[in-house]
């Protein structure tokens, strides 16, 4: 049975879009906006009979995915096909203007998540609904799968630390969809918005050998630097280099599956994490490897590092747990290089005055775990059990699937 995305659902059934009839329409997409048949949803969309197309949106990294890199602006610009606006929601703007909220009635959003806190595309989403209920819009989610399917893991954003990359009280693996997200989004921050979801048809999150991704259907990069199954499974993780020296593969074939630097042995950090916490590295198989990034951090360098492999017979969909094998690497490093520069310090998305590695993990308390040298793995999991059960009760009664 093929599965059905909310975009192939609305495509294919008139009395669900109905509602739409006479109204000026918007879409909110990205590359990997695309039907059962690889058409993008703009030009799917463009050619329906009564509906009048008036402008688009794209997020971060654009409605093209050309921007390679994070905070990357995109540009406003006019498609040349359709004759319509297309509004950044990067760019000079993260919120929509006044402006981009009078271009439409009801907007369609047709987003590709890869289930984890940081990746913008959910605080883009919260960001709509807050206009649209200021505004008086309507919200429609075209769902698509969770990619990493229904598991929870990390510990919760405290409140003082929302962020574009942390738009609510959550974990680091949320185990939503981007229409379960939207409903939690309306409840939680109690917006009065006309929301409406379009679900899928046969989505099974937890059926092998996918466990969230539906292997009949085509994975395509949603932004530049998440090529594959295996990087969105090991993103809660390694999305927390990114406040961190150490490289996550950028300007590599791998990005977002691997770590390393010039000047640390791989092996020995491997063994270290093996002596630690060695329960933290269930599901998932890692080999040591070496790579020279063509842009980003240590351009140009040789880095030895470890390879993340949570794929094929390696692959424990249960056991992995990807964000407590990245603090352990961090622990690794921390106890073999007691020393070494490991936290960045800029400003991470535009937040002023706080470690880039805080902002990422919605708090200290990752950081503060890792530099502690009495820490043990013990402490860090129970603050995280805690977060983790939490979640997974109050996110249950908007589970559509």
């Amino acid at each position: 049975m093929t599965t059905l995305f909310g975009i192939d659902r609305f495509l294919s059934d008139p009395v669900l879009r109905a509602p739409l009839a006479g109204k000026r329409v918007a879409l909110l997409a990205h590359p990997a906006s695309v039907t059962a048949d690889l058409t993008h949803s703009l030009d799917a969309i463009a050619q329906l009979p009564g509906i009048r197309l008036s402008a688009a949106f794209g997020p971060q990294h654009g409605l093209r995915g050309d921007k390679q890199d994070n905070m990357m602006e995109s540009p406003d610009f006019a498609d040349p096909v359709h004759g319509i606006p297309i509004f950044s929601l990067y760019g000079e703007v993260r919120r929509p203007t006044e402006a981009m909220m009078d271009s439409f009635d009801d907007i369609l959003i047709d987003l590709q998540d890869v289930g984890c806190r940081i990746y913008t595309f959910i605080t883009t989403l919260l960001y709509m609904l807050e206009a649209a209920a200021r505004h008086g819009k309507a919200v429609w989610v075209l769902d698509r799968p969770n990619p990493v399917g229904r598991p929870v893991e990390g510990l919760s954003l405290r409140a003082g630390w929302e962020s574009f990359v942390g738009a609510g009280p959550m974990p680091m693996r949320h185990g939503l969809t981007l229409g379960e997200l939207g409903h939690w989004f309306v409840a939680h921050y109690g917006l009065d918005v006309d929301y409406n979801v379009v679900p899928m048809e046969g989505w099974s999150p937890e059926a092998a050998p996918g466990h969230g991704w539906p292997m009949d259907r085509l994975w395509i990069n949603p932004s530049p630097n998440a090529p594959n199954l295996n990087m969105t499974r090991a993103y809660p993780g390694t999305v927390m280099l990114e406040g961190t020296t150490l490289s996550e593969g950028r300007g590599t074939t791998r990005p977002l599956e691997l770590f390393g630097a010039p000047n640390i042995d791989a092996r020995a950090v491997i063994a270290d994490m093996r002596g630690f916490a060695p329960h933290w590295l269930d599901g998932c198989a890692f080999r040591d490897c070496w790579f020279e990034p063509t842009f980003h951090k240590h351009v140009g360098q040789l880095c030895n590092g470890v390879h993340i492999h949570a794929e094929g017979a390696f692959y424990s969909h249960a056991d992995f747990r990807p964000w407590r094998l990245q603090a352990l690497a961090f622990k690794a490093m921390r106890r073999l290089y007691p020393d070494y520069p490991l936290w960045r310090d800029f400003p991470y998305e535009y937040e002023f005055g706080k470690l880039p590695i805080d902002v990422i993990n919605g708090s200290p308390l990752l950081r503060e775990w890792v530099d502690d040298p009495a820490a043990t793995p013990d402490g860090l999991d129970a603050q995280a059990l805690s977060d983790e059960r939490a979640w997974e009760d109050e996110r249950r009664a908007f589970l559509l699937y």
